[in-house]
């Protein structure tokens, strides 16, 4: 594995997660599965395990697990800059196509409705698969690591959300600390994160400060920008998983206070469906949405960095710490476990909400199957497969 870049290397990791920024169709899943392709096997940045290890610290953490991880590769290749540059960078594409779709793309046909939406959920299936087809053969490749898996995938399939992926780490955790905890590793995990201990207890001090702080600011100044500021940064630091879960929190800090209408709402909670990057993107939607001209753009800007900030903090708070508690026989053995555990997340998302949503008709079926035969044997870049499924279901459509 390469070591990690000097700080100031901002320029190359800008421009990468901006690349999968405009090119990430198809939620957090696909997220890890593009982050693998670009990190693991084109750039050797990190190795499957250190991939499993960053997707089971997001996991544990508060906020949107795939930002969380693009934040974390940032941190460990240039530090707190390089967080934010590929946190940024991530994010900007979708925030900005957000931002348009408030103030007046709404008026177009429905993106959820379009052909070129599906063939992007096609191709979303076709990369999660591939992803763990890869993922499986380096972190469950014995009997007792792939029923770990299968236990793991059960359970978030039967137990629906957050209890149901806690429990599969809970159990791949313990399992991994009885049978793996006294075997060598022939894999480090993650690089050190070029950000001090110091600076992690400072990001962990700031959130408490603001988890406090807010809530009284909204009290003393009647200022109704800063109550949605507020209710979007307490969101951040209650969803686990991000993604689809953090919608029921989202409608209720926006839709009763009388923020936007419902109708207005899912308008623009579907449209950020359709696009790639991070969902919670919606943020930038609703602060231009919630208000006229350039106001908008200013509680656009606001609101984007309130919903990420917790997660932001929480993970560059763990993460200089995260190195050295790894290498213990005990937490190593519980990372062992967590790893295979991980495998079994992904196929259970690879089923739902990937292929349930993606597969309609046998002709998704064959089209998803050619696509990952081109990333799998072919080794066609994700990208153009992306761009060719969503052109076949544009023509499908028409």
């Amino acid at each position: 594995m390469t070591s990690p870049t000097r700080p100031g290397s901002i320029g190359p990791l800008f421009w990468i997660f901006l690349k999968l920024g405009l090119t990430s169709f198809g939620g957090p899943t696909a997220h890890i599965a593009y982050y693998r392709e670009a990190f693991v096997v084109k750039r050797d940045w990190l190795s499957e395990q250190a991939l499993a290890d960053l997707l089971a610290v997001a996991q544990l953490l508060p906020g949107p697990t795939s930002s969380q991880i693009s934040i974390s590769i940032g941190a460990m290749r240039a530090g707190p800059v390089g967080a934010v540059a590929a946190w940024l960078a991530f994010s900007l594409p979708s925030a900005v196509l957000m931002v348009a779709f408030a103030f007046g793309l709404g008026a177009f046909e429905d993106p959820a409705a379009s052909g070129w939406l599906a063939g992007l959920k096609l191709a979303a299936l076709a990369v999660v698969a591939n992803a763990l087809l890869g993922m499986a053969r380096t972190l469950a490749p014995d009997r007792a690591r792939a029923t770990i898996a299968a236990v793991a995938m059960a359970l978030v399939v039967v137990v629906s959300g957050f209890a149901g992926q806690a429990a599969a780490i809970a159990v791949g955790a313990v399992v991994g600390v009885v049978l793996y905890r006294d075997r060598a590793t022939a894999d480090a995990g993650l690089p050190m994160a070029l950000v001090s201990r110091t600076f992690g207890i400072g990001c962990l001090a700031l959130f408490a400060i603001l988890i406090v702080a807010l809530p009284i600011a909204v009290r003393v100044w009647d200022v109704p920008a800063l109550g949605l500021i507020d209710g979007l940064f307490r969101t951040g630091a209650l969803v686990f998983g991000g993604g689809h879960v953090v919608l029921p929190l989202l409608e209720t800090v926006v839709v009763p206070p009388g923020f936007l209408d419902r109708e207005t709402f899912v308008a623009g909670y579907g449209a950020a469906q359709a696009l790639p990057g991070p969902l919670f993107t919606v943020s930038a939607f609703i602060g231009a949405a919630a208000a006229p001209g350039l106001a908008g753009i200013g509680l656009a800007i606001a609101c984007l960095v309130a919903i990420f900030l917790p997660g932001f903090l929480l993970v560059l708070a763990v993460l200089p710490f995260w190195a050295g508690l790894r290498d213990r026989p005990s937490v190593h053995g519980a990372l062992t476990g967590v790893n295979a555990a991980v495998v079994g997340l992904l196929a259970a998302a690879l089923y739902d909400p990937v292929w349930t949503s993606a597969i309609g008709s046998p002709i998704d079926v064959a089209l998803a199957l050619a696509a990952f035969v081109a990333l799998n044997r072919w080794r066609v870049p994700s990208w153009v497969v992306v761009a060719v499924l969503a052109a076949v279901g544009a023509a499908l459509a028409y």
